[in-house]
This record gives structure tokens, sequence and C-alpha cells, in this order.
């Protein structure tokens, strides 16, 4: 296939630890602010989690903030990186969606998960031991939703009557979903428009997946988070923000993300994470040469997106990086990509 220019993005979870805690309404203007100037800086993409009920304000209302992000900008790709699509009922998903994408243009991405939260599943009132079969009756509802089909729906964990889903979007959102796990990348193969991927290492384990259901790689579509700090200085800032990212990783390990807590150990400190490989730091030379390489290698690659800024970094932190980011690295990649295909 052609090799594509994947867009640069970034990505959000509103986190607010109490240890760094900000001001939260300034902190969400802020941040929207900074989305506006990103676009102008040549990102292509925004990407909001979700989680609920955390003691460090995690967002929780990521479709809210996409219709502000939508507002904020007028180019930008907009995603849900996840949405735990188990928690929710799988029509107003599919309507608020709608929504977003009219709104848009057609700009909106809805990225869905498993989720892994065992309280956050009983405060909704549904059971973690079901959430695949949540997931995946969701997605069955919500394209069905989009297509305006009034054909009933009668499944294990939902029910929709012989009623119209309205709106219908002038083009159905591109449903991917989020997955690390086999199962789960087997299942994004099955199902989904795309796969979001942690790991660069599940790339061609997904494309192996596609594969295997007959279905054409070159259409299959990677959206690769990346869990790395990139600066001129990368091990300057990481002594600035290296706490920070601890935080956050031990967090979603305490909580399920990685495995069982009770089996996943938490990191000891800001080097342990570096030693494991789970954050890397990167300047522009080698952060360029490394998404090159990995696109040349993966060209189903579309997206590419880090964090912005980490638990508590004050939002004009993460815009030095991004800045940074904007100048030495989206250039770059995008004209040695595109002097390979010339050449």
């Amino acid at each position: 296939m052609a090799q594509p220019v994947p867009r640069f993005g970034l990505w959000y979870d509103f986190r607010n630890p109490p240890r760094w805690e900000q001001p939260a309404g300034a902190l969400y203007r802020e941040t929207l602010a900074q989305i506006g100037w990103a676009e102008q800086l040549g990102f292509g993409s925004v990407w909001l989690s979700e989680h609920h009920f955390a003691d460090d304000a995690y967002a929780s209302s990521p479709l809210v903030i996409a219709g502000a992000v939508g507002q904020a900008t007028s180019s930008m790709r907009i995603g849900t990186n996840i949405l735990v699509a188990p928690l929710h009922d799988p029509v107003r998903v599919a309507e608020d969606a709608a929504a977003l994408s009219l709104m848009t243009g057609g700009r909106f991405e809805l990225g869905v998960g498993l989720g892994y939260h065992v309280e956050e599943f009983e405060a909704f009132g549904r059971k973690v031991t079901q959430r695949t079969s949540l997931l995946e009756e969701s997605i069955d509802v919500m394209r069905r939703a989009w297509s305006g089909s009034v054909t009933p729906y009668q499944g294990r964990r939902f029910t929709l009557p012989a009623l119209p889903v309205t709106p219908v979007p002038e083009s159905a959102p591109r449903l991917l979903i989020g997955a690390q796990s086999a199962g789960g990348i087997d299942r994004a193969a099955r199902l989904a428009d795309g796969l979001i991927t942690l790991k660069n290492d599940d790339h061609r384990v997904y494309l192996d997946a596609v594969q295997r259901y007959g279905r054409s790689i070159d259409d299959a579509r990677i959206y690769a988070s990346q869990w790395a700090i990139i600066a001129d200085d990368p091990e300057k800032v990481w002594s600035e923000v290296g706490e920070r990212a601890l935080y956050q990783l031990n967090r979603y390990i305490a909580h399920g993300a990685f495995g069982p807590p009770e089996s996943t150990p938490l990191f000891a400190d800001p080097d342990a994470v570096l030693a494991a490989g789970t954050y890397r730091l990167l300047d522009a030379n080698t952060a360029v040469d490394e998404f090159v390489a990995m696109v040349q290698a993966c060209p189903q690659i579309r997206d590419i997106h880090v964090w912005a800024q980490l638990p508590g970094e004050p939002v004009e932190s993460g815009s030095a990086r991004i800045e940074y980011i904007a100048n030495k690295v989206i250039p770059q990649v995008s004209a040695r990509l595109e002097a390979a295909v010339a050449g």
C-alpha cells in the first residue's frame, strides 16, 4: 500500500491529583486553549480518556469534552482513547457520537474498550465478568443505530425496539477498539474499524489477526499511543516529571489496567519505569528515526499520539513539549515519509 503520513495527536485524561492539585476549571479551560493552539502548530488529533469515581478527578465525561474540542478546533480528528463501553447505554452513546459527528463535520472517532476497574462496574450496576458481551453487543447496537435501521434488536445484555435512533450521522463515526491482550486485539480485527494500541509490538499481532479474518490489511487502521517524553533534553525533563509518570502508571496498575493488581507489582521509582521500557526518553532525532521506521514497517499506522501532560503537570509545561514536537518532529517525519514515496 502507499506510504501514508500519519497524523500526530495529543492524549488527555485531565487527572488532577491532590498532591499537585490545580483549580479544576482553569485546568479544563487552559487545556481547551492548548488544544486549539496545538492544531495551529500542526497536530491533527486529540484523544480523550475516561474513568469514574477517581480521587484524582480523572475525566469522566469525554464526550462532553469532545464537543468542546470540536468548537475549539476546525480540522483536528477527535477521538476517545478509550470510552469504557460496558458502563454505558449503547443507544445513548450512539446518539451522542452521532451528534458529535454532525457538529464536527465527521471529525469524531469512537474508541471503545472493555474496562477493568471493578469498582466502576459495581457502581454502574454492571458485572465485570460480563464485560466482553457488554462490549460486543454495544458495538452491534451502535452500528445499527448509525445505519438508521428500525429492525428490533434482542441480545443477552441489550434490547432495542423497532424504533429509529435519530439523528442518523451523515457518515458513521469510525468505531475503534483499544486493546492490549491477544483476545482484545483479535476482537478489534473482527469487529472494529481499527485498533488503538498501547505497545508498538502489537501492530504485527493485529495485522496477522486482520488477515485471519480474511480482511484486507490495506484497509486496516492502527492508532499508536506512545508512552514517551520527547524533548530536546528528555533526561532533564524526566527529572522534572518522572514522579508524575510513576504516579500515573502505579495508579493504572492498582486499578487493574495491566493485569490483576494483586499480582502486578508497582514501580518503585521513576528509574524503574525507564528500566522497564514503559516510558521512553527521546530527542527529536531519535523520535524522527523511530517514527519513520515504524510507519515504513507498518503503513497501516494512521495516528501517533502522546500524553500532552502528565498527572498534575501544569499545562504550560506540557505545552513546551508540544511546541518542540511540532517544530522538530512532525515536519521531519512528514518530509522523510513523503520523500520515500517520491523516491
